[in-house]
């Protein structure tokens, strides 16, 4: 007797193990945007509490690394919306910006709301953390000019900036809660890793969304543009870093 081989692939009438939810470049920008945050929460920290940079003792330095992994985040986020997927990263921010009246019930806890690729909390949470990158963004480039321009220094710069930490900080405690701890939600971490999330998972929390493949390939074009982009805004944070180091 000889044994029949049992065929794993999935037939036409079941359903996927795992189903697309984000592409290669919106991972991209989600983990350049940990990776800076953290970097600059730890270099923001020292530099904010006495007792870290007397331990550190190069103050100088620490806002030289701080200002630097700045520059390098903005120049990452440039090139990857100039060499990367501008479709879907336009779309996707299309789909954080608009609330819907499913988004109202869910945010009431409401039976029978449906969430799309996105739930009404991660849109929130998105938009509060662009409103904070923003705020960074602003209120550091004054501090920088200040240190240079007395015309440019404002009293509530710094306690702003601070604020923002604090606020950012408050609101990615509980994001890592939810991908880490959250038994629930937990499913939703693969979605950043390999671009995938469970099928029964996409099922069951975001009802209103239909996946859709990454068929997204760089043109030779692309690539390019997205390479230049990383080679000026690398240079000109070296400069950064050398000014504030004089």
């Amino acid at each position: 007797m000889t044994a029949t081989r049992t065929s794993v692939v999935p037939t036409a009438s079941e359903p996927p193990a795992t189903v697309p939810r984000f592409g290669s470049t919106e991972r991209a920008v989600h983990w350049v945007h940990a990776v800076a945050f953290f970097s600059l929460s730890a270099s923001g920290l020292a530099l904010y509490l006495p007792v870290l940079a007397s331990a550190i003792g190069d103050r100088p330095l620490l806002k030289a690394l701080h200002l630097g992994t700045a520059g390098l985040w903005l120049t990452a986020l440039l090139a990857l919306t100039v060499g990367g997927d501008h479709r879907r990263l336009r779309r996707t921010r299309q789909e954080l910006e608009r609330f819907t009246d499913d988004d109202i019930r869910w945010l009431r806890r409401q039976r029978g709301a449906r969430a799309g690729r996105f739930n009404a909390g991660q849109k929130v949470h998105a938009v509060l953390q662009s409103a904070l990158a923003a705020l960074f963004v602003v209120t550091g480039i004054l501090l920088y000019l200040g240190e240079r321009n007395t015309a440019l220094r404002f009293p509530g710069t710094i306690p702003v900036h601070d604020a923002c930490m604090f606020a950012a900080l408050a609101l990615v405690t509980g994001h890592l809660y939810l991908a880490l701890v959250h038994e629930p939600t937990r499913p939703a971490l693969q979605g950043m890793t390999d671009g995938r999330v469970d099928a029964a998972f996409a099922r069951k929390h975001h009802a209103a969304w239909t996946p859709e493949p990454d068929v997204w390939r760089p043109s030779p074009q692309t690539r390019l543009a997205g390479a230049l982009v990383l080679l000026a805004g690398s240079v000109a944070t070296v400069v950064l870093i050398l000014d504030t180091l004089r």
